[in-house]
């Protein structure tokens, strides 16, 4: 005689429609008293047995509303949907890019519960091939968070992305400066252009391209004190950035910096074009008191002040893909190195925490500051030789 099989085992049944074996247990209820059944098939009462227990494990793991069909490309997307909340609209567009373009195509198709750490090591391995190791942790954190929301919602039982290491990717193309003549030569094929004090201001003060997106009128002083003691110049106050909330990249950066002649005079001639392109706008001007605004006053994004940047180098004798504009700020740190200026002034100046990072992003351009100790024991012992 067959026993019933006891409550909480589920059931297994013959389906003559469908020719299968079909497991189903009850895994709960709906707010509305409704069971929640969860169901599988088997084309032998052996495998179908084999799902229940499946089922049932996972009933007591406390995976409840886990889909046996749930993907790793569902995870991504539903991070990228609701994971996101409080970011940069730039940083969400970075991620989901890398989601479509890296993760989504290689391992999306993949069922969530079977993805292994074996699977990520191959597909990390893969992209290292052709990756940087900064994009390559970037695709590392968008799965690991993607499954870390996953595992929170009981999607999967572990993430099994933190048991994988980031392997070392190519190099990635390294920031470089302009000499003199260079950033010359693009002072001058910008004159007359849209973002001629865009770049005035970006070589002689250094300010980053998120800060000078975000500056506002009521930020720049262009007359200062001269009659004051002692006398106060001409300034800007670098004090917010298109960052979430508006605040600077770090406290550092929130500074004051006097504008040398050549930025007063770019900028009293962009405030008089601005004022023309107001006027010719109309009811379409939105007033946002941004020093550098599109032609109806909103705020510029990157890609427009890359375009407008490509636009001026076509006129020298550099190649618009090899330059950006952040590369303007590396070379205000370049120029005054090769000046003499000491590392601390610089670091205060482009507003950075402390020399060590001023050091480690601008290392390329900045001048040896050693030379100081051979140059004065030259002075000292100046080409005497010791007798052995």
């Amino acid at each position: 005689m067959t026993t019933r099989r006891s409550r909480g085992d589920g059931g297994l049944h013959w389906d003559e429609t469908r020719e299968r074996w079909i497991a189903s247990v009850t895994v709960g209820y709906t707010p509305a008293g409704k069971r929640i059944v969860k169901k599988a098939s088997g084309k032998t009462k052996t495998e179908a047995k084999a799902m229940l227990k499946e089922i049932i494990r996972d009933y007591d793991d406390g995976l409840t509303t886990a889909a046996h069909n749930y993907t790793v490309g569902d995870a991504v997307r539903d991070w990228l949907e609701f994971g996101l909340n409080g970011r940069e609209a730039s940083t969400i567009t970075n991620r989901r890019i890398l989601a479509e373009q890296h993760v989504i195509p290689a391992l999306g198709a993949r069922k969530l519960r079977e993805l292994s750490a074996d699977d990520v090591d191959r597909w990390l391995a893969a992209k290292a091939k052709i990756l940087s190791t900064e994009t390559l942790r970037k695709i590392h954190s968008v799965l690991k968070r993607s499954i870390a929301r996953a595992q929170a919602r009981d999607k999967v039982k572990r993430n099994v992305v933190m048991l994988c290491e980031i392997p070392k990717g190519q190099e990635g193309r390294p920031s470089k400066s302009l000499t003199l003549d260079q950033a010359a030569s693009i002072l001058k094929a910008a004159e007359g252009a849209i973002l001629y004090a865009y770049v005035v201001v970006s070589l002689l003060i250094g300010a980053r391209t998120e800060e000078l997106r975000a500056l506002t009128w009521a930020h720049v002083d262009l007359d200062g004190q001269p009659n004051a003691d002692p006398p106060v110049p001409p300034s800007i106050m670098v004090w917010r950035s298109v960052r979430v909330g508006g605040d600077t990249k770090t406290e550092k950066s929130r500074r004051t910096l006097a504008l040398p002649r050549l930025c007063v005079d770019a900028l009293c001639g962009h405030r008089e074009r601005q004022a023309l392109a107001q006027e010719k706008a109309g009811d379409l001007w939105q007033e946002n008191d941004l020093v550098f605004a599109s032609k109806h006053g909103t705020e510029l994004d990157a890609a427009n002040v890359r375009r407008a940047f490509r636009v001026i180098l076509k006129r020298t004798d550099l190649d618009p893909d090899e330059w950006t504009p952040r590369e303007m700020r590396h070379s205000f740190v370049s120029l005054l190195s090769d000046s003499g200026m000491a590392l601390e002034n610089i670091s205060r100046l482009v507003g950075h925490k402390g020399t060590v990072v001023t050091e480690k992003v601008y290392r390329k351009q900045l001048r040896p500051v050693l030379l100081e100790g051979a140059e004065a024991m030259n002075l000292i012992f100046p080409g005497e030789t010791m007798e052995a």
